[in-house]
């Protein structure tokens, strides 16, 4: 393999991605075995409670059969009617038995893997027919393991089914002088005990198989170091191109940040770095919300915007750093804030509400909490 001469080993479990793409392939662990027990067990269960009333019914349905009435001897012309009517009776008879193996038959599968239908498995390949290919899969370590396991399983159950002829030799003997009903019969609850054992030996053999089965499909399916992270890289993406997202990103969520600097009713300023939006709804909000806020070149244009758009600007730098180093867009101001803001709100109302004439005092900064001023340096600070 490609992976082996590099000289990478399949040490990685396989990720979510590897697990589904083996499914679609219909490539899920699967049990013979298991299958083989579900169904005898079925056929056990279901015989241990019908098999009386199915080895009765059977053994009247030979008997018609086999014992013509004098009129069809007679007439030849109802000989089809007749076998007819046994052959429906006897598929009548045999109905439940087989839809109820059919059942046991999908449990094998629906436990270890689930059921499964895959187009992909099922669909024609032409390198199925390359018979190189053939006879390395058959003497593959995978072909030799299935070669061993079927020639123990077929030793093991041999012996047993010897073991259970001769235990049984003598009933099979007195078979001959009993009628065909009887005989029936017998020969019914023969085979059901014969089942039962053999279907012990079945639990013995899946309990080694299923773990098999499961580990071998496992190992199928591991990773080399490589290719898990070339998966995630094209699941992910690659780092270049993450960057690039998250730059857009950034970019698309600043020009929506800077499409609300109008609606503001303040910017609040550091006029070297900072600079914050707030609105306030007294109707809709508790307190202001930063609609914007930004350093260095993101905050010269919010002060541009806000400039173009009359927005007040207000400059009052522990006030401007506090708030953006305590904030999102769209949270409320900190509680702390609220006599600092209202302080500047009031002003830049009143402002607005005051004649070319009327003189409206600047208040006087309010000293903020321990540890909201975040940014007492005047140092430069990229992006958001």
């Amino acid at each position: 393999m490609a992976e082996e001469q590099l000289g990478q080993e399949r040490s990685e479990q396989p990720t979510s991605k590897r697990l589904d793409e083996s499914r679609k392939k219909g490539q899920v662990a699967r049990s013979r075995e298991l299958n083989m027990l579900f169904v005898m067990i079925a056929s056990i269960l279901f015989l241990w409670g019908l098999g009386g009333w199915m080895i009765e019914t059977g053994g009247e349905l030979v008997t018609y059969a086999l014992s013509p009435s004098g009129e069809l001897l007679t007439n030849p012309r109802l000989l089809p009617s007749h076998l007819a009517s046994v052959i429906t009776s006897a598929g009548s008879l045999l109905t439940p038995f087989l839809a109820v193996t059919v059942v046991a038959a999908l449990a094998g599968p629906a436990v270890m893997g689930g059921l499964l239908f895959s187009p992909q498995a099922i669909a024609f390949k032409i390198e199925k027919l390359d018979p190189i290919k053939g006879l390395g899969r058959v003497f593959s370590t995978k072909g030799l393991i299935e070669l061993v396991k079927a020639l123990l399983k077929f030793f093991l159950i041999s012996a047993v089914a010897i073991l259970l002829f001769l235990s049984m030799e003598g009933e099979v003997m007195k078979l001959v002088s009993l009628n065909v009903k009887e005989a029936i019969v017998r020969s019914g609850e023969m085979i059901i005990w014969a089942v039962l054992l053999l279907s012990m030996t079945l639990v013995l053999i899946a309990a080694i198989d299923v773990p098999y089965q499961l580990w071998s499909h496992n190992k199928q399916l591991k990773m080399t170091k490589q290719e898990v992270k070339d998966e995630s890289k094209e699941t992910d993406g690659r780092p270049e191109v993450k960057a690039r997202v998250r730059q857009l990103q950034r970019e698309a969520s600043q020009r929506r940040m800077l499409e609300d600097v109008p609606q503001a009713d303040v910017v609040i300023t550091n006029p070297t770095h900072y600079s914050v939006a707030l609105k306030y709804d007294a109707e809709g909000a508790s307190a202001p919300i930063v609609v914007a806020k930004g350093a260095d070149l993101i905050a010269l244009k919010i002060r541009s915007i806000a400039s173009e758009h009359e927005v007040p600007i207000y400059s009052e730098p522990p006030l401007a750093r506090a708030i953006f180093g305590s904030t999102e867009i769209g949270d409320e101001i900190p509680a702390p804030l609220f006599l600092a803001v209202a302080r500047v709100l009031a002003y830049v109302f009143q402002l607005a509400r005051a004649s070319a004439t009327d003189y409206v005092p600047r208040p006087d900064a309010v000293p903020l909490p321990d540890g909201f001023d975040q940014f007492n340096n005047e140092g430069s600070l990229n992006g958001l």
